[in-house]
């Protein structure tokens, strides 16, 4: 009797004593041969069984030494022959196994064939268990069938096995029947409580624990297994594909071209792919940007001019989109006078090939992916329906490789330059994309300068006013009231031990408050927590050790202090809480209205949140290399602002009441009529002005905010209004029409004209300053436009 062994059957550290047995088998045979079954067809054969268990009474007691098999081959045979349908002998991958240690020895024929093809060494071996779990698996099975504990470690069992003939791989899922088998406990096992199995349930990885609560051969496996098979190749490639897509990789393609070999049982297989640049509009008038093809050899450049792809495959492929199958390359190359891409085929030995489109919705270009034969008819149009459920997760895989060199490019962008704005984003791409091209041939290129000429600047910003007060503020209350507390930690400390010390604590701790409430000055905060934390906490740990009182009144203070500061952090809470609420608000709010701006108009923008929020934003032709510029774009992104930041006083005023602190927030407009030049610093990671006029820009955002009217003492920036500062008269004309309009909306109140007293290196600055009209049923999503305005100027 042919017998195959596994990996695991000299592993001696199993909790069973493994005993083949066909007493289940003589049981039935048992019930057969009784007078109740006198006319039953198998009465007879079963009597004939009995005796041959009478006989052979090892067959039915059980027996540990394998050789026994071979010296019983005919017996078992014929008793295990009625389990083994002779009509499904070629069909089930069926065998009798002894479990946990996969040695059998009864087969279907096909099971042996798929034996035989794995090569003479070949031992069943389980892929997805380790020796350990399969002791503990062993345990799991005596804790349900011996002690009715039932633990669900249900996983299927899977066994790679090669198939010569082919040089591929088959996958194969096993299931397994214990029906004609028992577990029976020993004298020496031991007994197992309910505290030891939830003792084991919160160790599985406890090796040593499981062998002792269920010590080695502490149990007998009595009977035998019976064990099927199935085929998953498929399931499984699709399963190693899709592992192998995540893993991604330079070794990524030939992974997959070992999973298509295994899958079309085909050793000699070849998978590759390119990738089509499709910014150029004609058909093939492309450059590939990725070459692991099989088809192009050296060519980066193809061009329907040359002629290398025949029509038909520029119309399905390339047009349509659809798979492309050539059974035969040398029919094929006679049907197409030799083409090129007929000769390279020819000269790299592929005689049938499959080309399947896939396009990229990353950036649009056109991957193609090559599955290829040495041999014609090899991939035909009937067996590329077995990829119908497989492309799918190659189309997956040819887009992740697309995705990589596309995050090389975002790599190379975020290295050198930062987070870019989508607007302006193409232009580094351009950018990083002649860089690596470039550093092939040249290891010294350097990147390319990044700048806009001629864009037109807008800035805005939403400041919380009064912040640094009300910051201090808050720092100063905090302080007080921590102060406070351990004032009458100290004074109770008095009244249970009359100690002079605690009156000298108290003085100093009484002569911090003071200067706080006076006011703060710079290194007082840290001079303060470090006398307490120095001076007072020893005290206190004293303290609290006098009576139940006085620690009640020291864990009250310790309460009050926040866990991770150590300091009193209400007010200051409060404060950044409401802080936090107010710029989550408006950052939401205007990258929202950002996204419908950017709709009208591609610009750059960028926004800041520090105490409220500022924007820049920078319009022109040069932002964008697909829309035609034009001065109304302009007009329409200042029309878009005014009202953005009177939507966003508008927020601010009505998120008062969520707000634990009152904060108000006062809003400004820079107004600059000339173009600019913006360049992208290196250094910096950020846009700036570029050149020494345009300086002066930058210069002025950074000043005005502390601006005061000209001849007064008043900030230009108050809650409740809005400023526009602009240098010429001529500049303030078209806003003071936007405000006329929104005043007849009734959204912009009383509109003031102011001069600005100079500011360091700048001066003449005026300012149009207008009130806000809060609205009480404000709605987010009602809005102005400038075609609006257009509208009510034609009306």
């Amino acid at each position: 009797m042919k017998i195959i062994k596994s990996h695991l059957d000299s592993e001696k550290e199993l909790p069973l004593q493994l005993k083949i047995s066909f007493q289940k088998v003589f049981v039935l045979f048992k019930k057969y041969a009784g007078s109740e079954f006198l006319q039953h067809p198998y009465h007879s054969a079963a009597k004939k069984m009995l005796l041959l268990f009478e006989k052979h009474p090892e067959l039915n007691e059980g027996f540990s030494d394998y050789s026994l098999l071979e010296t019983y081959k005919d017996e078992i045979d014929l008793l295990l022959n009625p389990l083994f349908p002779e009509p499904l002998l070629l069909n089930e991958i069926k065998a009798v196994t002894v479990p946990f240690s996969f040695i059998s020895f009864k087969f279907t024929d096909r099971f042996e064939n798929i034996i035989n093809n794995a090569g003479d060494d070949y031992r069943l071996k389980v892929t997805n268990f380790e020796d350990d779990s399969m002791y503990i698996v062993a345990c799991t099975f005596i804790l349900a069938n011996v002690h009715g504990y039932h633990v669900d470690v249900k996983r299927p069992f899977y066994f790679n096995i090669p198939d010569k003939t082919t040089g591929t791989m088959k996958y194969y899922r096993a299931t397994y029947n214990a029906d004609f088998s028992e577990i029976i406990a020993t004298k020496d096992a031991p007994k197992i409580t309910e505290e030891d199995f939830k003792e084991l349930l919160n160790n599985f990885d406890n090796i040593e624990l499981w062998k002792e609560k269920i010590p080695p051969n502490s149990y007998i496996f009595k009977g035998f297994g019976l064990m099927s098979l199935f085929d998953v190749t498929s399931e499984e490639m699709l399963s190693s594909i899709k592992a192998n897509l995540l893993a991604g990789g330079p070794n990524l393609v030939k992974k997959l071209q070992n999973n298509l070999r295994d899958f079309y049982a085909l050793k000699d297989l070849k998978l590759g792919f390119s990738i089509f640049d499709k910014i150029n509009s004609k058909i093939c008038e492309t450059v590939t940007k990725k070459t692991n093809s099989l088809i192009l050899e050296q060519h980066t450049e193809i061009s329907c001019d040359k002629r290398y792809f025949c029509d038909g495959i520029i119309q399905k492929v390339f047009t349509n989109n659809e798979t492309f199958i050539i059974s035969d390359v040398e029919e094929y190359g006679n049907n197409t006078d030799k083409n090129p891409f007929y000769k390279n085929l020819h000269n790299s030995g592929i005689k049938s090939i499959l080309l399947i489109p896939i396009q990229s919705s990353i950036n649009g270009n056109l991957a193609l992916l090559e599955i290829a034969s040495p041999r014609a008819y090899d991939l035909n149009s009937v067996n590329i329906n077995k990829l119908k459920d497989i492309i799918p997760v190659f189309e997956a895989a040819v887009k992740r490789t697309s995705e990589e060199h596309q995050n090389i490019l975002e790599a190379t962008i975020q290295e050198h330059y930062t987070s870019i704005h989508n607007a302006v984003k193409w232009r580094f791409y351009d950018a990083a994309e002649k860089y690596h091209e470039e550093h092939k041939t040249n290891e010294n290129v350097k990147l390319e300068q990044i700048v806009f000429n001629d864009v037109y600047p807008l800035y805005g910003q939403s400041d919380i006013k009064g912040s640094s007060e009300a910051r201090n503020n808050a720092i100063q209350e905090d302080l007080s009231t921590q102060l406070s507390l351990a004032i009458n930690v100290l004074k109770d400390a008095c009244k249970s031990e009359s100690l002079p010390i605690y009156n000298e604590l108290m003085f100093r701790v009484s002569t911090y408050l003071k200067d706080v409430k006076k006011g703060l000055h710079a290194g007082d905060e840290i001079n303060i927590l470090e006398f307490l934390k120095q001076d007072i906490y020893p005290v206190f740990n004293h303290i609290k050790k006098i009576n139940s009182t006085l620690s009640k009144k020291v864990s009250i203070y310790m309460e009050r202090l926040d866990k991770e500061l150590g300091v009193v952090y209400e007010k200051r809470k409060n404060y950044e809480n409401s802080v936090t609420i107010l710029n989550s608000k408006l950052a939401k709010y205007i990258d929202k209205k950002q996204q419908e701006a950017q709709k009208m108009y591609p610009h750059y923008f960028e926004r800041y949140i520090t105490d409220g929020i500022e924007f820049n934003m920078y319009i022109g032709q040069s932002i964008t290399r697909e829309d035609t510029y034009d001065a109304i774009y302009l007009h329409n992104l200042r029309l878009w602002q005014l009202q953005t930041l009177c939507e966003m006083e508008n927020i601010a005023f009505n998120e008062l009441k969520n707000m634990e602190q009152e904060l108000r927030v006062a809003s400004l407009i820079l107004l600059h009529s000339t173009p600019l030049a913006i360049k992208f610093r290196m250094d910096e990671k950020q846009f700036d002005v570029d050149g020494a006029y345009n300086i002066r820009y930058e210069i002025i955002k950074k000043r005005i905010d502390k601006a005061h009217i000209k001849g007064t003492d008043e900030r230009l920036t108050t809650p409740g209004k809005l400023a526009i500062v602009y240098s010429q008269d001529k500049d303030a004309l078209e806003y003071v029409k936007y405000i006329n309009f929104l005043q007849s909306k009734n959204q912009l109140g009383t509109i003031e004209f102011l001069e600005l007293e100079d500011l360091q290196g700048v001066s003449g600055l005026k300012a149009l300053r207008v009130e806000v009209i809060y609205q009480k049923d404000f709605d987010e999503k009602n809005t102005i436009t400038f075609n609006d305005l257009i509208k009510e100027i034609e009306a």
